[in-house]
């Protein structure tokens, strides 16, 4: 028997399948209406018996350490395994339109937004974010309720779900009049999108990694006296005392005094995160405190998240020395704490094979139907204690792995340990929309590519000794920052992440700081710092951005076909986004100076091919030059230039050109106005940080523009004169 639910507004649609025997089948066809018309059908669900495996240990366990690509892991290895109970896999088959655009369910490796046609093992690892969350042109969306991993496959019309283990079958269907529409729907399901603080849209420098106290401090201070401004800076692993990994208290020897470290950090304007791990060496004092109470995963060295008492405890852990020395942020890595499975060997293995390792293992350590969820019951556990014992600071958790409905505990996604090249790059664009449109809202990457040696062995980070060809560590640059085409890729990489919901840098085999890649009136060094300084300049833009996402589940970057879904050309770009309202953002994806390995190209062009929607005039940020929507140009692109078009219509709030050293040190100041179209923007001001903007202190003030009288106005301001700069920019005359 199945039962449907509709809620009053009849735009979400709850559908839930119980199973009643052995193995059922539904096909009565099932259809979902927008105005009137099906645009999409369920066509068949089916549920399949299966037997649930547990494992268990044959005599004393036999324990055994191994160091991975994820740290270090322990496993009992005298296991066996004995039914321990049962459950159904099951198939969910609806029919889509011929037409239609999908979109959506996480983010992967391969950087295709459209996800018809194709297969997509949804499960978590490092590089892949699971979300069964498909999203569609044609006005609506599926939400699969289950947190087990899944099979998605889309032939033809037809898009099927197979759900490894499900006691049962729900799902949300949303209709919309357009993907905007969709995604609120997403969070009206799942919950807004949390409000981090302002500093985290600054810059973010980390690398792999800050070796001692002396080093964090002393590469602040180069910040300050070269005036690069930052906001964050990172200490990534082995903080911990050697043999130790995972143990949230410092190596005493590297770092003395956390707390004296932290506030020079502070008094520089400068915020910390620290990267802490769920898996922990046994013997440690974190790793113990778990065993004694049994609030471990079982075979396994990770502490057990879905244990809201264990949650707990994992919170005590990070408050006694990390959050009480002031610390601002976590880096919740490897929090898909089995996929280091995959993470080996010479040769990456198919699709289907890295799916079978990671949920074979994870299976011997996690309940069948919650393979997916891991992550998001470590943010929750963050997320509710730090609310409750920091209630003056906002929470902020850089972490891995996310899952629906994540987004409400101050997440930060990115897309894992991704490798420097170029392909990488261009796909990494393809992967932040789809990101998007599965409702993450906050999410980044490593600017530069983590990895960036081939195989020149000996210029590999990580601790690594063992010198073997992994089917990972395969950058372009073996000699990263020695090599020119390095910078030059690591400078068209930034002046992305600049464009990014999130900035920052991060990677390991060479340096990452901006003072690595030049000096003052080198090429490379002076783009780079002048994309960072642009950064601050938008920050009132950026912030508003993030204030909308929170209020109103606006989404700070999106596909073109979001903004433009009537436009035929459009639809199918997937190497460009939109960056709020206005941006048009295309980043560079090519070597235009060297080849890897440093040999100069010459005669080639500095130009890159965009394509400016149709609908509206565009400007080009840098020259003002104006352009006719619907047309392809070669845009210019010296190395100090990503392609960026300002829609037609637009007001930017901005901070004026100078010096800024951090978010605080900032005003909104300027309004830029592109005309040719009535518009609007909402500028969102608060204090930066604490949770006073749930009490209603902050400023949100609409400035609309008229284009028929070219005027400028705003609710509450009878001259915005007297409170901005305010520039007009047209086809024409520019006036001041």
């Amino acid at each position: 028997m199945h039962k449907i639910s509709c809620n009053e507004e009849g735009n979400i649609i709850h559908v839930t399948y119980m199973p009643e025997a052995g193995e059922d089948k539904y096909s009565d066809p099932v259809p979902f209406k927008r105005d009137g018309r099906v645009v999409l059908s369920q066509t068949e669900v089916s549920f399949t018996k299966k037997d649930l495996v547990s494992y268990v240990c044959d005599g004393e366990p036999v324990i055994k350490k191994k160091m991975t690509a994820n740290g270090e892991v322990s496993y009992v290895e005298n296991m066996e395994t004995k039914v321990s109970g049962t459950s159904y896999s099951a198939t969910l088959t609806f029919e889509a339109g011929p037409d239609d655009l999908l979109f959506g369910l996480g983010q992967y490796e391969e950087g295709i937004t459209d996800r018809r046609d194709t297969i997509l093992y949804l499960y978590q690892s490092n590089m892949r974010i699971a979300i069964p969350y498909l999203m569609s042109d044609a006005g609506y969306a599926i939400l699969i309720d289950s947190e087990s991993d899944m099979i998605y496959e889309s032939r033809g019309c037809e898009v099927k779900f197979t759900i490894d283990t499900a006691a049962s079958l729900s799902y949300h269907v949303f209709l919309a009049d357009d993907m905007a529409g969709l995604v609120k729907l997403l969070y009206k399901v799942t919950g807004l999108p949390s409000m981090l603080p302002r500093w985290a849209f600054g810059y973010i420098q980390s690398k792999e990694r800050y070796r001692s106290a002396k080093e964090l401090t002393d590469t602040a201070d180069t910040f300050s006296s070269l005036s690069i401004p930052i906001d964050c800076i990172v200490q990534d692993w082995y903080s911990w005392d050697e043999g130790m990994w995972g143990n949230k208290t410092f190596d005493r020897n590297r770092y003395p005094d956390l707390l004296s470290t932290v506030n020079k950090l502070h008094d520089t304007g400068i915020h910390f995160m620290v990267s802490i791990w769920p898996n922990m060496s046994p013997g440690c004092r974190d790793h113990e405190e778990f065993a004694q109470k049994s609030w471990l995963l079982p075979n396994s060295n990770v502490y057990n998240a879905f244990n809201e008492d264990a949650r707990s405890l994992y919170w005590d852990q990070c408050m006694r020395q990390i959050m009480a020395s002031g610390t601002d942020a976590l880096w919740c890595d490897n929090s898909e704490p089995f996929s280091d499975a995959d993470w080996s060997g010479e040769n990456k293995k198919s699709e289907e094979d890295r799916w079978r390792v990671v949920t074979d293992m994870s299976r011997m350590s996690m309940d069948w139907d919650r393979l997916n969820s891991y992550a998001l019951y470590h943010a929750k556990g963050i997320y509710e204690n730090w609310r409750r014992d920091l209630p003056q600071k906002r929470v902020v958790n850089l972490t891995r792995s996310g899952y629906t409905g994540s987004w409400r505990y101050g997440t930060i996604l990115w897309s894992g340990d991704i490798t420097a090249r170029f392909d990488t790059m261009k796909k990494q664009i393809g992967e932040a929309i789809n990101a998007s449109l599965s409702g993450i809202p906050y999410w980044t990457l490593d600017i530069g590519g983590f990895f960036t040696v081939d195989d020149k062995y000996e210029n590999r980070g990580c601790n690594d000794t063992d010198h073997k060809p992994l089917w990972f560590w395969h950058g372009d640059y073996n000699d990263g920052v020695g090599d020119p085409a390095y910078r030059e890729l690591y400078t068209r990489w930034l002046q992305f992440g600049a464009f990014l919901p999130v900035f920052r840098s991060h990677g390991t085999d060479t340096p990452r700081e901006p003072w690595q890649f030049g000096k003052e009136g080198d090429i490379f060094y002076d783009t780079i710092v002048s994309f960072i300084r642009l950064r601050y300049q938008l920050m009132p833009y950026i912030y508003s951005l993030a204030a909308s996402a929170h209020m109103k589940g606006d989404l700070m970057m999106r596909a073109l076909v979001m903004d433009f879904p009537e436009d035929s050309k459009a639809r199918l770009i997937n190497d460009e986004y939109m960056f709020g309202p206005s941006f048009l953002v295309a980043p560079v994806t090519e070597h235009m100076y060297y080849m890897p390995g440093g040999e100069p190209i010459h005669d080639k062009e500095k130009k890159r091919r965009v394509y400016l929607p149709e609908g509206c005039g565009w400007f080009d940020l840098y020259t003002e030059e104006y352009h006719e929507g619907g047309t392809f140009i070669d845009a210019d692109a010296p190395i100090d230039r990503m392609p960026l078009y300002v829609r037609a219509g637009s007001i930017i709030p901005m901070a004026a050109k100078k010096e800024y050293l951090n978010s605080e040190d900032l005003t909104a100041d300027t309004l830029l106005v592109y005309e040719g179209a009535d518009c609007s923007f909402d500028l969102y001001s608060d204090q930066g940080d604490g949770y006073g903007y749930e009490e209603g202190f902050y400023d949100l003030t609409r400035i609309s523009y008229t284009e028929s009288s070219h005027s400028l106005v705003a609710d509450g301001f009878k001259d915005l004169s007297d409170l901005f700069l305010i520039r007009h920019i047209s086809r024409g005359q520019k006036s001041l």
